[in-house]
């Protein structure tokens, strides 16, 4: 019996060692810098090391996989066999030594693809530095904006909601000093808010707390939903969110809007009320309530409200814009008449009052596009080439060069 025993024994060993042998082999090789004949020798042994019961050479070949896969940026396979690599005393330093270096290249890597415009990769990048370290919170709430910038609304929410269920704030201190020699407050470190305290050289040294970023969660996930089309549990979140802001104007907007999407015109009514009285003076509310408008078909309420932005605003482009948008509008159905029409007298007749209804139109956009020019040439070319196009229409001649001087001389800088 004990001469079966050893043979079997001499059996799985020489099964075993070469295995051993294989991955010193591709440990060698990867400290060499040679990655891929490394991943060569490791893949044509992995299944024999695999469905060994060596324990300590599967967290060894667990450890190089992660290893190359790291520097390969392929970070979530990098994890997922670091984590198998747990459990082995001889690697444990080594293996904490990757896993803390591994998170530093994810957060870094994130960065890069968010200011890149890679929203749904740095979504996921965040989310896996999250996964790897649950304590940093502000990686989820990364995960989170980038996935809303991504468009990838459903993500967005599932990790929303998991900030909500954390009750994630967000609130960090900042210090501030003023240095006595420039008068000029700064932001500074915590070290140096202890520093400064003492010195004769700085004055108002201070701390603040930033604002909760919890009712703005609150209030994305109300938006996700709509977005989603899930209005019932919109209208739900965002009630929730208004209980934690009362004031919020884009929540109450938000809800607004739900409501007349819904049919509640009586209750949309309510919130626009609400929602003008909460801040009277505010020209981008009453851009905002303009865009809603006309999205809604109110194209009077909008124009109303674009008029008044720009009261309070003279400076607005985008409301200028809009209500050009919105009286040009009204071209279409005009045209449409005038191409239906014959040649009969009264038809001819009927043909020149149109005529004279466009032109009104497209003189009644004259001031709102000069003004604009007026605020800012350069970025608004396609507002110059409309109304050179009006000048044209109308016959006049004089503006019509002058939009047409402006262009070239816009165009040769």
């Amino acid at each position: 019996m004990n001469k079966i025993f050893t043979l079997t024994f001499l059996f799985y060993f020489s099964l075993l060692y070469p295995q051993k042998k294989e991955l010193k082999l591709a440990q060698k090789l990867f400290k060499q810098e040679k990655v891929s004949e490394s991943k060569d020798a490791l893949l044509s042994n992995s299944d024999l090391i695999l469905n060994s019961n060596d324990t300590k050479l599967i967290t060894q070949y667990h450890l190089l996989v992660g290893q190359i896969a790291k520097g390969e940026k392929e970070f979530a396979k990098a994890f997922d066999n670091f984590k198998l690599a747990e459990g082995n005393k001889a690697i444990k330093e080594v293996l904490k030594s990757e896993l803390e270096f591994l998170l530093y290249e994810i957060q870094n890597y994130a960065n890069e693809l968010y200011n890149s415009g890679n929203y749904k990769g740095a979504a996921s990048s965040y989310n896996l530095a999250y996964k790897m370290s649950p304590n940093k919170t502000d990686l989820l709430y990364y995960a989170a904006v980038s996935s809303i910038n991504g468009n990838d609304y459903k993500t967005a929410l599932t990790y929303y909601e998991k900030l909500k269920e954390l009750k994630y704030t967000g609130i960090i201190t900042k210090y501030y000093a003023t240095p006595v020699e420039t008068g000029s407050e700064k932001e500074i470190s915590e070290v140096e808010y202890s520093l400064f305290q003492k010195s004769k050289d700085y004055e108002n040294v201070r701390q603040e707390d930033t604002k909760s970023v919890y009712p703005n969660i609150i209030k994305s996930i109300a938006l996700l939903y709509d977005n989603l089309g899930m209005q019932d549990k919109a209208i739900q979140a965002v009630e929730e969110a208004r209980s934690e802001n009362p004031t919020d104007v884009d929540l109450i907007l938000t809800e607004a809007n739900i409501n007349f999407r819904l049919g509640n015109n009586q209750r949309y009514s309510e919130l626009v009320s609400e929602a003008l009285k909460q801040d009277p003076s505010n020209a981008t509310l009453y851009y905002n309530l303009g865009v809603v408008s006309s999205e809604l078909g109110e194209n009077k309420d909008a124009e109303n409200y674009y008029n008044k932005a720009i009261e309070l605003d003279p400076k607005m482009q985008n409301a200028y814009l809009n209500l050009v948008s919105l009286i040009l509008e009204q071209e279409g159905t005009i045209v449409e008449e005038m191409n239906s029409l014959g040649t009969s007298r009264a038809e001819n007749k009927k043909y020149d009052e149109l005529k004279l209804k466009r032109e009104s139109i497209y003189m009644e956009c004259v001031p709102i596009l000069q003004k604009l020019i007026e605020i800012d040439s350069k970025s608004n070319i396609d507002a110059i080439e409309t109304l050179k196009n009006i000048y044209a229409t109308v016959g006049d001649t004089e503006g019509f060069s002058e939009m047409k001087a402006l262009l070239k001389e816009i165009e040769s800088k």
